[in-house]
Formats: C-alpha cells, sequence, structure tokens
C-alpha cells in the first residue's frame, strides 16, 4: 500500500528537530555525564563536569543553544520503500526546513559556500543528507548537529586483516589520543569499521546517533574494553585529567573485502546532539 507523504511535513520536522537538538540533549548522554560526575575520582575533573552539567541545565531553562558551535546539519532519513513524496524536492524541502531552523532558533550560521573562498550561506545550508531506503511506510528523520571541534578530530584507518582486533583498538586509541583537549572530552566515540574508505566513515558517524546498547555480544564488549582503555589515557575534561575522557564508544560494522580492514573513527564532543522523528 502506497503512503503519500508531503516533503512539507519533512520540511517542518526538520525545522523542529533542528532547534530541538541545539538545546536539549539526549536522556542516555545526560545520564552518562552525571555518572562520569558522581564516579570522577579527581577533584578538577569533578568541578569541570559540574559546570558542564549546569551548562546543559541552563540551556534547557532559559531556551538556549548548550553550545555556541551550532553545528554543521547532518540529516539521516530512513524512507520506507512504500512512500511516495510529493509536493516537491526531499532535498530541497530538508535544506529549507535547516534554514528555517537556524533562523528561527537563532542558532548560529557556519557553513560556508566553498571550502576554499569561505564565504559563508547565512542560513547554515546545505545540510549533509543521508538517505536510505528501507522496509515500511514512513520517513525516519535524525538531525545531529555536528560542530567542528570534534569533527576535525576524527579519522580514517585502511587496515590490513592481519591487525585483527588489536590492530582496530590501537587504531582507534591513536586517534583519541592525538585529539586529546580538542573535541572538548568527555567525548562519545563512533566507530566504523568494515566496509570501504567511504562507507566506513559513514559507519562512524552513524555509530554517535545510536539508540542503545550494541546487541552483538562480541561487539559490546569490545566496546566496553575500548571505553576502558580510552579513560586510562587519563586526557580526562576539557583536557584536564581525570578519569572520564570518553562517556561511550559505539561501534557499528558491515562486511568487507578479504584485502581489508577499514576502520573510522567520529568523535562526538559532549554535547552529542541528535533527535529524531518518524513521519507518517
Amino acid at each position: 500500500m502506497i503512503n503519500e507523504i508531503s516533503v512539507l511535513k519533512i520540511r517542518d520536522a526538520v525545522e523542529r528537530l533542528c532547534i530541538e537538538a541545539n538545546k536539549d540533549l539526549p536522556k542516555d548522554v545526560v545520564c552518562k555525564l552525571c555518572d562520569a560526575k558522581c564516579n570522577e575520582s579527581n577533584c578538577l575533573a569533578k568541578s569541570v563536569l559540574e559546570e558542564i552539567e549546569l551548562n546543559i541545565k541552563i540551556a534547557k531553562e532559559q531556551d538556549l543553544p548548550i553550545c555556541q558551535d551550532t553545528g554543521m546539519a547532518v540529516i539521516f532519513l530512513e524512507i520506507g520503500q512504500d512512500v511516495h513524496l510529493v509536493d516537491g524536492s526531499l532535498y530541497e524541502a530538508v535544506n529549507e526546513g535547516v534554514r528555517r531552523g537556524y533562523q528561527r532558533g537563532f542558532l548560529r550560521k557556519s557553513v560556508v559556500s566553498d571550502p576554499l573562498l569561505r564565504v559563508n550561506t547565512n542560513d547554515n545550508t546545505p545540510a549533509i543528507i543521508h538517505t536510505e531506503i528501507v522496509g515500511g511506510s514512513s520517513v525516519k528523520i535524525t538531525v545531529a548537529p555536528k560542530g567542528f571541534g570534534s569533527e576535525n578530530m576524527s579519522g580514517v584507518k585502511m587496515l590490513n586483516p592481519s591487525a585483527e582486533r588489536e590492530g582496530v583498538i590501537e587504531a582507534v586509541l591513536e586517534i583519541v589520543k592525538k585529539a586529546s583537549n580538542n573535541p572538548c572530552p568527555p567525548i562519545v566515540v563512533g566507530v566504523g569499521v568494515g566496509g570501504d574508505f567511504e562507507e566506513c566513515a559513514l559507519l562512524s558517524k552513524k555509530a554517535l546517533v545510536r539508540e542503545g546498547e550494541n546487541q552483538n555480544p562480541y561487539y559490546n564488549e569490545l566496546e566496553k574494553e575500548l571505553l576502558g582503555r580510552i579513560n586510562a589515557l587519563g586526557i580526562g575534561p576539557q583536557g584536564f585529567g581525570g578519569d572520564t575522557t570518553a562517556i561511550a564508544v559505539n561501534i557499528e560494522t558491515m562486511p568487507t573485502h578479504i584485502a581489508g580492514l577499514p576502520v573510522a573513527v567520529n568523535i562526538g564532543c559532549y554535547v552529542n546532539r541528535h533527535k529524531v522523528c518518524e513521519v507518517k
């Protein structure tokens, strides 16, 4: 049964999600930050986590962005194969939603129209849009504003299969160690393993917006091991040292070539923003 969905509904949803994502952190992120504060043994690190908690609280109470860098809008669209989109262009509607959201929400416009000429578009468009065709008759929208203090610290390693599990761990640790205090820790570490060069990077970004725990026992255990080893680096909140360099490691995987073991790391700062809705 074909379900007609107006792209204007998607536009309006994107507008709303851009504002909400910048002002209200997901509950699981807030809970992990709170747990980190309670378990932090370093006095300076604990005080930094208290300030972060206060910042989140003030932003919510005063309806303000949590961070002055309101990011480049990354949009994930899961489009049901039984959906028929009407009333215009999907990508134009998404970008109009971003434009309206950043203007109505008084959010900083951070996108330049050319990477070298550096002229600001003044409306935070174009967005980065990823589409996937899935089963069903609705459209799931995830809006993830991405600041570049953390984005700039990400990386891809094209390993040989002989690197195995420990090679993946060392690649992740190398990228996080090099990032140090630059991505505003405590961080969320998105890891993509498999695919090819570009798909691996996309997996790592999808990992940042994953909901819930990894359902694969092997990778669930690997996430926990990586989290422990990252926190053992001692970088700490905002780089002042301490037990809490990361609050989560999320791994996403896919099949790859027999000759390769691609590994990508996409780092999210403590403001690991994303909001989700479904349009029917």
